[in-house]
Protein backbone atom coordinates (compact mmCIF):
# COMPACT_ATOMS: atom_id res chain seq x y z
CA UNK A 1 0.00 0.00 0.00
CA UNK A 2 1.51 3.52 -1.06
CA UNK A 3 -0.08 6.86 0.62
CA UNK A 4 -1.90 7.34 -2.21
CA UNK A 5 -3.94 4.18 -1.71
CA UNK A 6 -5.58 5.05 1.37
CA UNK A 7 -9.34 5.43 0.60
CA UNK A 8 -12.12 7.49 2.31
CA UNK A 9 -13.77 4.12 2.82
CA UNK A 10 -10.77 3.12 4.98
CA UNK A 11 -10.83 6.15 6.94
CA UNK A 12 -14.73 5.51 7.85
CA UNK A 13 -13.82 2.11 8.54
CA UNK A 14 -11.23 3.30 10.92
CA UNK A 15 -13.34 5.81 12.45
CA UNK A 16 -16.38 3.65 13.03
CA UNK A 17 -13.26 1.49 14.97
CA UNK A 18 -12.11 4.28 16.77
CA UNK A 19 -15.82 5.65 17.51
CA UNK A 20 -16.95 2.25 19.31
CA UNK A 21 -13.57 1.97 21.79
CA UNK A 22 -15.10 6.04 22.92
CA UNK A 23 -18.81 4.71 23.41
CA UNK A 24 -17.36 1.74 25.73
CA UNK A 25 -15.87 4.34 27.73
CA UNK A 26 -17.33 6.09 30.63
CA UNK A 27 -16.94 9.27 31.72
CA UNK A 28 -14.19 8.74 34.40
CA UNK A 29 -12.12 6.78 31.44
CA UNK A 30 -11.90 9.72 29.33
CA UNK A 31 -10.39 11.75 32.64
CA UNK A 32 -7.29 8.70 32.26
CA UNK A 33 -4.00 9.01 30.85
CA UNK A 34 -3.72 8.10 27.22
CA UNK A 35 -0.01 6.89 25.47
CA UNK A 36 0.50 10.44 24.54
CA UNK A 37 2.27 12.44 27.20
CA UNK A 38 0.99 14.98 29.02
CA UNK A 39 -3.03 14.39 27.33
CA UNK A 40 -5.39 12.56 29.05
CA UNK A 41 -8.07 9.91 26.89
CA UNK A 42 -9.96 13.26 26.28
CA UNK A 43 -7.61 15.39 25.05
CA UNK A 44 -7.22 12.76 22.18
CA UNK A 45 -10.58 12.35 21.25
CA UNK A 46 -10.95 16.61 21.13
CA UNK A 47 -7.94 16.28 19.25
CA UNK A 48 -9.16 13.78 16.77
CA UNK A 49 -12.08 15.96 16.20
CA UNK A 50 -10.45 19.16 15.98
CA UNK A 51 -8.45 17.76 13.33
CA UNK A 52 -11.00 16.86 10.94
CA UNK A 53 -11.92 19.69 10.66
CA UNK A 54 -8.95 21.04 9.97
CA UNK A 55 -7.94 18.74 7.38
CA UNK A 56 -11.70 19.99 6.24
CA UNK A 57 -10.53 23.39 6.02
CA UNK A 58 -7.46 21.81 4.20
CA UNK A 59 -10.11 20.21 1.37
CA UNK A 60 -11.70 23.50 1.05
CA UNK A 61 -9.13 25.32 0.15
CA UNK A 62 -8.67 23.21 -2.84
CA UNK A 63 -12.67 23.25 -3.61
CA UNK A 64 -13.38 26.99 -3.30
CA UNK A 65 -10.17 28.15 -4.80
CA UNK A 66 -10.33 30.72 -1.38
CA UNK A 67 -6.96 30.63 0.59
CA UNK A 68 -6.90 29.59 3.57
CA UNK A 69 -4.33 26.99 6.53
CA UNK A 70 -4.76 23.63 8.04
CA UNK A 71 -4.98 25.64 11.34
CA UNK A 72 -5.48 29.35 12.31
CA UNK A 73 -1.94 29.51 14.45
CA UNK A 74 -0.57 26.30 17.21
CA UNK A 75 -1.77 28.16 19.98
CA UNK A 76 -5.24 28.17 19.07
CA UNK A 77 -4.94 24.19 17.92
CA UNK A 78 -3.96 23.57 21.52
CA UNK A 79 -6.90 26.02 22.61
CA UNK A 80 -9.22 24.35 20.99
CA UNK A 81 -8.13 20.59 22.67
CA UNK A 82 -8.06 21.91 26.16
CA UNK A 83 -11.12 23.63 25.75
CA UNK A 84 -12.66 20.29 24.33
CA UNK A 85 -11.10 18.22 26.45
CA UNK A 86 -12.80 17.82 29.64
CA UNK A 87 -16.35 17.12 28.34
CA UNK A 88 -18.87 14.14 28.57
CA UNK A 89 -17.86 11.31 26.36
CA UNK A 90 -21.54 11.77 25.25
CA UNK A 91 -20.16 15.00 23.71
CA UNK A 92 -17.06 13.66 22.57
CA UNK A 93 -18.99 10.65 20.88
CA UNK A 94 -21.33 13.16 18.76
CA UNK A 95 -18.43 15.46 17.77
CA UNK A 96 -16.15 12.73 16.71
CA UNK A 97 -18.93 11.65 14.76
CA UNK A 98 -20.10 15.18 13.11
CA UNK A 99 -16.27 15.82 12.40
CA UNK A 100 -15.86 12.89 10.49
CA UNK A 101 -19.03 13.58 8.80
CA UNK A 102 -18.02 16.57 7.40
CA UNK A 103 -14.59 15.70 6.33
CA UNK A 104 -15.98 12.80 4.45
CA UNK A 105 -18.47 14.92 2.55
CA UNK A 106 -15.45 17.25 1.30
CA UNK A 107 -13.29 14.03 0.62
CA UNK A 108 -16.11 12.52 -1.44
CA UNK A 109 -16.16 16.19 -3.51
CA UNK A 110 -12.04 15.41 -4.51
CA UNK A 111 -11.18 14.95 -7.70
CA UNK A 112 -7.52 13.82 -9.86
CA UNK A 113 -7.46 17.90 -9.88
CA UNK A 114 -7.25 18.49 -6.46
CA UNK A 115 -4.68 16.54 -5.58
CA UNK A 116 -1.17 18.47 -5.91
CA UNK A 117 -3.15 21.81 -4.29
CA UNK A 118 -0.57 22.54 -1.11
CA UNK A 119 -2.28 24.28 1.75
CA UNK A 120 0.45 25.68 4.36
CA UNK A 121 -0.33 24.27 7.93
CA UNK A 122 -0.18 27.49 9.44
CA UNK A 123 0.56 30.84 8.08
CA UNK A 124 3.98 30.54 6.90
CA UNK A 125 4.23 26.96 7.51
CA UNK A 126 5.22 23.78 5.77
CA UNK A 127 2.41 22.70 2.84
CA UNK A 128 0.08 20.07 2.98
CA UNK A 129 -0.43 17.89 -0.09
CA UNK A 130 -4.91 17.82 -0.64
CA UNK A 131 -4.03 14.55 -1.83
CA UNK A 132 -2.40 13.03 1.12
CA UNK A 133 -5.43 14.53 3.25
CA UNK A 134 -6.59 10.79 3.25
CA UNK A 135 -3.56 9.42 4.57
CA UNK A 136 -2.81 12.18 7.14
CA UNK A 137 -6.63 11.17 8.61
CA UNK A 138 -5.57 7.62 9.06
CA UNK A 139 -2.72 8.32 10.53
CA UNK A 140 -4.05 10.64 12.81
CA UNK A 141 -7.36 7.96 13.35
CA UNK A 142 -5.11 5.10 13.84
CA UNK A 143 -2.81 6.27 15.72
CA UNK A 144 -4.55 8.29 18.60
CA UNK A 145 -6.70 5.29 18.68
CA UNK A 146 -4.03 3.54 19.83
CA UNK A 147 -3.42 5.94 22.39
CA UNK A 148 -6.42 5.94 23.97
CA UNK A 149 -4.62 2.36 25.45
CA UNK A 150 -8.47 0.77 25.75
CA UNK A 151 -7.94 -2.30 23.80
CA UNK A 152 -6.96 -1.02 20.59
CA UNK A 153 -3.60 -1.46 19.61
CA UNK A 154 -1.35 -1.30 16.19
CA UNK A 155 -1.92 -5.16 16.01
CA UNK A 156 -5.38 -4.32 15.37
CA UNK A 157 -5.01 -2.63 12.44
CA UNK A 158 -4.82 -4.04 8.67
CA UNK A 159 -1.46 -5.03 8.16
CA UNK A 160 -0.95 -3.00 5.32
CA UNK A 161 -1.94 -0.06 6.97
CA UNK A 162 0.78 -0.96 9.49
CA UNK A 163 3.43 -1.65 7.01
CA UNK A 164 2.72 1.93 5.69
CA UNK A 165 2.97 3.51 8.69
CA UNK A 166 6.20 1.96 9.21
CA UNK A 167 7.94 2.85 5.89
CA UNK A 168 6.29 6.54 7.17
CA UNK A 169 7.89 6.66 10.38
CA UNK A 170 11.23 5.26 9.05
CA UNK A 171 11.24 7.87 5.88
CA UNK A 172 10.75 10.87 8.66
CA UNK A 173 13.43 9.41 10.42
CA UNK A 174 16.05 9.53 7.86
CA UNK A 175 14.77 12.96 7.31
CA UNK A 176 15.58 13.94 11.05
CA UNK A 177 17.93 16.83 11.50
CA UNK A 178 19.97 14.01 13.32
CA UNK A 179 18.55 10.74 12.53
CA UNK A 180 19.65 7.53 14.65
CA UNK A 181 21.49 4.50 12.91
CA UNK A 182 19.42 1.27 12.84
CA UNK A 183 18.25 -1.44 10.81
CA UNK A 184 14.57 -2.38 11.27
CA UNK A 185 13.49 -6.07 10.29
CA UNK A 186 9.99 -7.19 11.78
CA UNK A 187 8.59 -10.72 11.98
CA UNK A 188 6.19 -10.24 8.40
CA UNK A 189 9.12 -8.96 5.96
CA UNK A 190 9.76 -5.65 6.08
CA UNK A 191 13.10 -4.63 6.17
CA UNK A 192 14.02 -0.58 6.47
CA UNK A 193 17.72 0.93 7.13
CA UNK A 194 18.25 4.23 8.70
CA UNK A 195 21.89 5.75 8.42
CA UNK A 196 24.49 2.72 7.91
CA UNK A 197 22.27 0.37 9.80
CA UNK A 198 24.82 -0.15 12.99
CA UNK A 199 21.60 -1.08 15.24
CA UNK A 200 19.50 -3.96 14.46
CA UNK A 201 15.92 -3.47 15.55
CA UNK A 202 13.73 -6.57 15.44
CA UNK A 203 9.98 -7.75 16.70
CA UNK A 204 6.30 -7.33 15.00
CA UNK A 205 5.61 -4.56 12.80
CA UNK A 206 2.88 -3.51 14.96
CA UNK A 207 5.56 -3.58 18.03
CA UNK A 208 8.64 -1.80 15.91
CA UNK A 209 5.84 1.11 15.05
CA UNK A 210 4.58 1.93 18.65
CA UNK A 211 8.45 2.12 19.79
CA UNK A 212 8.75 4.62 16.79
CA UNK A 213 5.43 6.31 17.90
CA UNK A 214 5.59 6.44 21.21
CA UNK A 215 8.90 4.82 22.64
CA UNK A 216 7.61 1.70 24.26
CA UNK A 217 9.94 -1.11 23.82
CA UNK A 218 7.71 -3.97 24.56
CA UNK A 219 8.45 -6.92 22.28
CA UNK A 220 10.71 -5.08 20.19
CA UNK A 221 14.65 -6.47 20.49
CA UNK A 222 17.89 -4.31 19.98
CA UNK A 223 21.28 -5.63 19.30
CA UNK A 224 22.35 -2.81 20.78
CA UNK A 225 21.63 0.05 22.77
CA UNK A 226 18.45 1.58 22.09
CA UNK A 227 18.47 4.55 19.24
CA UNK A 228 17.37 7.90 20.67
CA UNK A 229 14.62 8.72 18.52
CA UNK A 230 14.28 12.35 17.55
CA UNK A 231 10.19 12.42 17.66
CA UNK A 232 7.78 9.94 19.05
CA UNK A 233 8.94 7.80 21.77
Amino acid sequence: MRHADVTPALVAAETDRLVATALGLRDPDAAAPSLCEGWTRGHVLAHVARNADALARVCDVALTGVPGTMYDDVASRDADIERDADRPLEEHVADLRESAQRLADRLAQLGPEHSDVRVERTPGGFPVAVGLVPFMRLREVVFHHVDLDAGYTFASAPSEVVSLFLRDGVNRLAHADAPPSLRIRTVEGDEHTVGDGATLVTGSGADVLLWLARGTTDGVVFDGPVPTLPFGG
